[in-house]
């Protein structure tokens, strides 16, 4: 369970980062509303994650999967470009996610 919840905070983290680049600054209202309780949501569920995952463990995940989700988010739909640092960055982001995990975190 605690698992599912980390997706379902990484999910509403990559919404509010996704609708924040959409705020303009916090001058649009319905971005700027969809960052604050998309953040709101996110953390609300990293802290029930909390209860059954490791701190670091879920911390590295969220953080690093979301980083990488953005990234790509970025790349696909938002105009900006690839090159090989910053596939290398997101390559070895989601090595490190699992290496963390197949190195007996708990």
């Amino acid at each position: 369970m605690g698992y599912l919840l980390l997706a379902a905070a990484i999910a509403a983290e990559v919404a509010a980062t996704t609708a924040m680049k959409y705020s303009e600054g916090f001058s649009r209202m319905l971005p700027s509303v969809l960052t604050v309780l998309g953040y709101v949501v996110s953390f609300a569920l990293l802290a029930q994650t909390l209860k059954s995952v490791s701190v670091g463990t879920a911390y590295a995940i969220w953080s690093g999967v979301g980083t990488a989700a953005i990234a790509t988010i970025g790349m696909l739909f938002l105009g900006e470009g690839m090159n090989t640092a910053k596939a290398a960055g997101i390559a070895l982001i989601i090595v490190g996610v699992v290496v963390l995990n197949a190195g007996g975190a708990h």
